[in-house]
């Protein structure tokens, strides 16, 4: 396995939570994927699950977390508001912001969460326990309602280039995440500095039946977890079948590729780490062949 690129699938899951956060959790398991073990620097990625009842107390963290709903409900509870979480609403919470999680309904919540940097095991998963503030009837998601200004929803129908009306916009943080369709594939942005991150990005993905991105690499890491459908992906070299429920990660520098040969489409979750500079997040190969062949091309013209 190549140090700079992971691939798991849900048969590798193992579920559990740091012995430091037992006493202040109940009906919660955490099946981590990525994490300093398998080669990350910048990123914490796992997939949380609550039973009905479950909770985890009012915390800290010296991280930026985002969460995307993937079944169930949970409140999310902030100081500004408990907000329900359904599937697919999503969530940042900013570094240093206190927040509870609580499942009140009567089925399991699952959720994608997404950590940077990343969560140390040596310092109790950086998450610090502080006083419980008062319970609150929660809201939903609203993106005009200040007290969820670090919300957001999105739907599969969102990823839709003929369905971007005015309706399906307004449940989006701002006009940015206007979709982007190129080659085949299209892209949402969901979480970002309009959210209110800084250290992190958390975008939905759709490749169309024959689409996909050339080889390329990026100065940050990103991981990819798959919803619907499947593709077909290079890591370095190392070419995988991505099928619903897999994860990757990619670290920084790992050139890889993604196409899809169908049926159908797919889509994916995906997430950055750290937060990719204004300019040149992406060296695509190609680019790069081309000033090589020009080059050379110019060499015999002089010779």
């Amino acid at each position: 396995m190549s140090p700079r690129h992971l691939v798991r699938t849900t048969g590798d899951a193992t579920w559990g939570v740091p012995a430091a956060l037992d006493r202040h959790v109940e009906g919660f398991r955490r099946w981590t994927i990525v994490d300093e073990a398998a080669g990350a620097v910048s990123t914490g990625f796992g997939i949380g699950e609550m039973d009905p009842g479950g909770r985890i107390d009012w915390h800290v963290h010296s991280f930026e977390e985002s969460l995307f709903v993937l079944d169930g409900e949970v409140v999310l509870s902030t100081v500004e508001a408990a907000v329900l979480l359904g599937p697919g609403d999503y969530a940042l919470v900013p570094l240093g912001h206190a927040h509870a999680l609580a499942n009140r309904s009567s089925a399991p919540a699952r959720w994608a969460a997404m950590s940077a940097p990343q969560p140390r095991p040596d310092h109790d998963g950086d998450t610090y326990f502080v006083p419980a503030l008062p319970e609150r009837d929660p809201i939903p998601v609203d993106v005009r309602d200040p007290r969820t200004r670090s919300f957001g929803h999105i739907e599969p129908e969102n990823m839709d280039a003929a369905k971007q009306t005015q309706d399906m916009l307004a449940v989006s943080a701002s006009m940015r995440t206007a979709l982007l369709v190129y080659s085949g594939v299209t892209v949402k942005m969901m979480v970002d500095p309009d959210l209110g991150a800084q250290l992190s990005t958390m975008f939905m993905v759709q490749n169309d039946e024959g689409g996909g991105a050339g080889p390329h690499d990026h100065p940050f890491e990103e991981t990819y977890m798959i919803l619907e459908g499947a593709v077909d992906a290079t890591f370095d070299g190392e070419r995988y079948r991505l099928e619903l429920g897999d994860v990757a990660w990619a670290g920084a520098g790992c050139v890889h590729a993604f196409h899809n040969e169908g049926p159908g489409a797919v889509r994916w979750l995906e997430t950055q780490a750290p937060a990719p500079p204004a300019r040149h997040s992406y060296r695509f190969a190609r680019d790069w062949e081309y000033l090589r062949d020009a080059i050379d091309a110019t060499s015999r013209e002089v010779r």
